[in-house]
């Protein structure tokens, strides 16, 4: 069945799928670690009050059928587990159809997490993987050669990403236009790495030919993958220099990477491709059925890409499968950050002993120099950042995690970087202030070595206090 597989895409298969379960070993990891105080039975938002009002069909998950912060680990190392052995190749080990079984896995059991995971997993790049890992369950292993079909729809998606980020900007934000987006994005994005500095203190002349490169890589290039051989892999080559730029500039969790896997996808490595026997009947139909499926539910996201309306980053089925994608359509001139505090004096005053919470990525300490961690995505910090911007994207969690701060939670003490207060001796009141953030120059760098220069702005939550508080020996 020379017309249903290309054989000459055997390297490029494997390498798309090692590195498709590295991001999944990324995804499940930072689950495993942070679940229990983001939506653990205590958490912030805990899964068993989530499903208690969200039915099955909405949001399907193996959660919905029992949960339990015990069974939750479980499933979250396990994602962990079946990913390493995709990793080392163990799908190519088994019968055809036990290796996709295998690529099955990861995928519902992460399909269980997003769709549980509320505001803590509603980001693009949730959708993003779940979308790519169900089109990787029918790639097939080393038995067939890749479908042809599956490689044109992967295509597809990286087109859509793409293509659907670019129109965002040039709808959204009159800077992206006028190519002024880049002279604040780098200072004010969610959490800057440890180069953001360096890239905002570019020239102007430079942050213009960034945005202008981003909307040829976003708007034009993304036309060439579907292109003959050699242009798609040039195409797909320069996605990969372009996010790879954005890797250096900041932290966007797995958002970079899992693009980076999908445009290897598309490039054809110089190969001999190994003999292998026709695909069997069964696939070809199930294949075939299924890529049906996925064509016809592209037309609700091809619709809003189409539409003056567009909406960046949504799910159009509880699945996640076909979805519309896109990121910083609009871009913040000024960074704001929520500074969390706490104190152990029995009546707070503002010359009170007060202790500063340090996160692990967001901005707070101004001597504290950013660090890298994307892929691994730190949810509270991304979350605090919305925070800042306004607290009605925090109302729903805000006020828990104040509360398990003055219980001395250690789960929630885990996510950060470091606490003033040991667990056993929580702080009797915790406050919130909004302060403003900004990048030093390179004159204040040298004479302070700050990289940021922070202000004073108003009280985001006035001191707090447990209504019974902790016993204290």
């Amino acid at each position: 069945m020379d017309w249903f597989t290309a054989p000459d895409y055997w390297l490029t298969r494997l390498v798309f799928q090692r590195a498709l379960a590295v991001v999944y070993l990324v995804a499940f990891l930072t689950a495993a670690l942070q679940f229990r105080a983001l939506i653990g039975r205590r958490g912030m938002l805990p899964v068993p009050r989530f499903v208690s009002r969200v039915p099955f069909k909405r949001a399907p998950s193996l959660f919905q059928l029992h949960y339990s912060d015990r069974f939750f680990a479980l499933c979250a190392w396990a994602g962990c587990a079946v990913s390493a052995g995709l990793l080392a190749g163990l799908d190519s080990l088994l019968p055809l159809w036990g290796g996709m079984l295998l690529w099955l896995v990861p995928w519902a059991l992460y399909l269980s997490i997003v769709n549980v995971g509320q505001t803590w997993y509603s980001f693009g790049w949730e959708s993003l993987l779940l979308e790519v890992g169900f089109l990787a369950v029918f790639l097939g292993n080393d038995e067939v050669a890749p479908p042809l079909v599956v490689l044109f729809l992967l295509r597809w998606i990286l087109f859509r990403v793409e293509f659907g980020a670019g129109l965002i900007k040039m709808r959204g934000d009159e800077c992206w236009r006028r190519l002024t987006c880049l002279e604040h994005h780098h200072e004010t994005q969610p959490m800057p790495g440890p180069l953001s500095w360096f890239f905002h203190r570019l020239p102007r002349p430079l942050h213009k030919a960034e945005a202008a490169a981003n909307h040829v890589t976003q708007l034009v290039v993304p036309f060439a993958l579907f292109t003959p051989q050699p242009v798609a892999t040039a195409a797909a080559a320069l996605m990969i220099v372009t996010q790879l730029w954005l890797v250096l500039s900041g932290n966007f969790s797995w958002l970079n990477w899992i693009t980076i896997v999908l445009a290897l996808s598309a490039v054809r490595f110089p190969s001999d491709a190994p003999a292998v026997p026709d695909a069997p009947p069964w696939f070809v139909v199930v294949v075939s059925a299924v890529c049906a499926v996925l064509v016809a539910l592209s037309v609700r996201p091809v619709r809003n890409m189409l539409s003056r309306r567009q909406v960046m980053n949504r799910s159009f089925d509880p699945l996640h499968l076909v979805n519309t994608y896109g990121a910083f359509g609009s871009v913040s001139r000024v960074r704001y950050e929520v500074v969390v505090e706490g104190t152990a004096d029995t009546a707070p005053r503002p010359d009170s002993g007060w202790r500063e919470y340090e996160f692990r990525g967001k901005p707070g300490d101004p001597r504290r120099w950013p660090r890298q961690f994307a892929p691994y995505h730190l949810r509270l910090d991304w979350l605090m950042w919305f925070a800042a911007l306004s607290p009605a994207y925090a109302e729903s969690w805000f006020g828990t995690f104040v509360e398990r701060l003055l219980e001395g939670d250690r789960d929630t003490l885990r996510l950060l970087r470091r606490s003033p207060f040991p667990p056993d001796d929580p702080p009797r009141y915790v406050r919130a202030r909004l302060f403003r953030y900004r990048f030093t120059t390179w004159r204040e760098l040298r004479e302070t070595g700050a990289c940021w220069e922070r202000t004073y702005v108003r009280e985001f939550l006035p001191p707090t206090r447990l209504a019974k508080p902790v016993h204290r020996p």
